[in-house]
């Protein structure tokens, strides 16, 4: 049994709303489903440099939480992005230019290749998408722009740090600082591309804004087939625990699961720092309810203080327990795959992509949440490791090692 951690005290809510008996019907199948996965599946994975990203197994860190399995989704390599994100705003912002060529020229398919070779650049470089992002979104959504033949305008807050933003507009796209936090970024997006003409490509959603939110979701499942299919064909997951912000990776991996093994899915756990915690505050209200927080935390990618209408619907009845965390927790987690210690080689991960782990770490550091979450010593946990060091510098001050440092041994 792990020593309990006072530097890293948990905070639960299990929510009263879950129905482990309750079937995948429409109305989720309308926000995500295997259906709308085997189209993204069949793009994305037609796109140069695709390959799966590594299942890790974490057998050190199983043992230090006192459980049977710890698995660990790698996307550290994912593309050129080193993030989960590049999934879903790439793909959003081709579905989203396939959508307006056609609408130009009726009667003309439109392929991923097509918009690569500028098949039809007169009408895409007349298009402008636009997004708010903490970092890895915009990173995508720039990339995608530039692969695909559009303009494209990222809005960032005054948290983004220097280095992501300069990742950004490596991919071409100017980037706006605002001043102010995430939500005023989005809505500052929002308000300019009203203005503009342009097309927002967000991965949250609103009223008034649902579709565009569903074609990033969708990209996101890629990575979680991905892990389906990985597991050992004689073992599956007992508890997933996922990071949350403003809740669509948390939908997408409970949608998929739960459409693909029904009643034998695992048990969910949505993980957020203690300061961002808009899903965790929602589940407590019964309705999407803004973060409690300042959203000052290292976990920038997760400091978001409202929930995405499209990921509550699923989340609400789907998701099992609600966990923030402090700080503290991720910064400890990053450093213990940096050492090695976890049974295999290094592994760089970012401060927001390694939440999940540190959520388990953290529970089961504590007897009371760790009986709450039913974590036995026969547990086996999934856990997605969402990206890598998408900021180098930010992530040598956090470890003490560079990127390059750590993979080096």
């Amino acid at each position: 049994m792990p020593e309990a951690d006072s530097s890293c005290i948990p905070r639960l809510f299990s929510n009263p709303r879950a129905d482990q008996d309750r079937v995948y019907g429409p109305s989720e199948r309308a926000i995500v489903s295997r259906a709308a996965f085997e189209e993204a599946m069949a793009e994305i994975g037609a796109w140069p440099g695709y390959a799966p990203t590594p299942l890790r197994s974490l057998p050190g860190l199983a043992r230090e939480a006192g459980i049977d399995r710890i698995w660990y989704k790698d996307e550290s390599a994912r593309f050129a992005l080193g993030s989960f994100k590049a999934l879903g705003g790439a793909y959003a912002v081709l579905r989203l230019l396939a959508r307006e060529v056609t609408a130009r020229v009726p009667g003309v398919p439109v392929t991923a290749l097509d918009l690569v070779v500028g098949r039809h650049a007169k009408v895409t470089r007349t298009l402008t998408v636009a997004t708010a992002t903490d970092g890895n979104h915009g990173r995508s959504v720039a990339w995608g722009a530039q692969v695909f033949g559009c303009n494209c305008v990222i809005y960032v807050p005054t948290v983004c740090s220097p280095g992501r933003r300069a990742a950004i507009e490596s991919y071409g796209a100017t980037v706006v600082v605002v001043d102010g936090l995430y939500d005023d970024a989005v809505r500052r997006a929002a308000a300019d591309a009203a203005a503009g003409g342009w097309f927002i490509v967000s991965d949250t959603s609103y009223t008034g804004y649902m579709d565009i939110p569903r074609d990033v979701m969708q990209g996101y499942s890629v990575m979680v087939e991905e892990a389906i299919t990985q597991l050992p064909s004689s073992e599956r997951p007992t508890h997933v625990f996922v990071q949350g912000g403003v809740g669509a990776l948390p939908a997408v991996v409970c949608g998929h699961l739960w459409e693909s093994w029904g009643r034998q899915r695992p048990r969910l756990v949505v993980v957020e720092p203690h300061r961002a915690d808009c899903l965790y505050q929602s589940a407590v209200a019964g309705r999407p309810t803004k973060s409690a927080g300042d959203l000052d935390t290292v976990m920038v990618g997760l400091a978001c203080g409202e929930v995405s209408l499209l990921a509550w619907a699923i989340l609400e009845r789907g998701a099992d327990d609600f966990l923030t965390i402090p700080d503290e927790g991720a910064i400890r987690a990053m450093r213990k795959l940096a050492e090695g210690g976890q049974g295999g080689r290094p592994i760089v991960a970012g401060e927001s992509g390694v939440a999940g782990l540190a959520g388990l770490l953290c529970a089961a550091a504590h007897e009371d949440t760790r009986q709450a979450l039913g974590l036995a010593p026969d547990a086996r946990v999934l856990v997605f490791g969402t990206e890598g060091a998408t900021d180098p510098l930010v992530y040598a001050e956090l470890v003490g090692r560079s990127p390059e440092a750590v993979l080096a041994g």
